[in-house]
């Protein structure tokens, strides 16, 4: 894998670290400073949701992750690959079902994480 697929899939499994640690631990603080057009009294009721949200990109930056440090190369892009467009799939729905933004924050860094792979 070159250099710059595994610079694009760092950034983007450090994106989903980050996301996870916003959904499950810091939704009540942070994510109403990052989550603005969620009502301030709802970030308690969802709690619990965000929570298993944030484990679901846990689980995208552990694949991305994992798919760095193989060393077989068909095998780590096979892994990179697979991550990337379920991130890209994420991305794609989360704009369509809940903001626009989602769109350039996940499926944009998978969009160009698969580009670096396939050319």
């Amino acid at each position: 894998m070159n250099i710059l697929s595994q610079l694009i899939i760092g950034f983007i499994a450090v994106l989903h670290i980050y996301i996870l640690w916003l959904e499950m631990f810091a939704w009540t603080t942070r994510g109403r400073k990052v989550f603005k057009t969620i009502p301030p009294d709802q970030f308690e009721k969802t709690k619990v949701m965000a929570a298993n949200q944030g484990l679901y990109n846990g689980f995208l930056a552990a694949g991305l992750t994992w798919s760095l440090l193989i060393s077989d190369v068909n095998w780590s892009h096979n892994i990179a690959m697979f991550f990337l467009s379920c991130v890209l799939v994420a991305g794609i729905y989360g704009a369509l079902t809940a903001s626009k933004r989602i769109f350039y924050v996940q499926a944009v860094p998978a969009i160009l994480g698969l580009l670096s792979l396939l050319l």
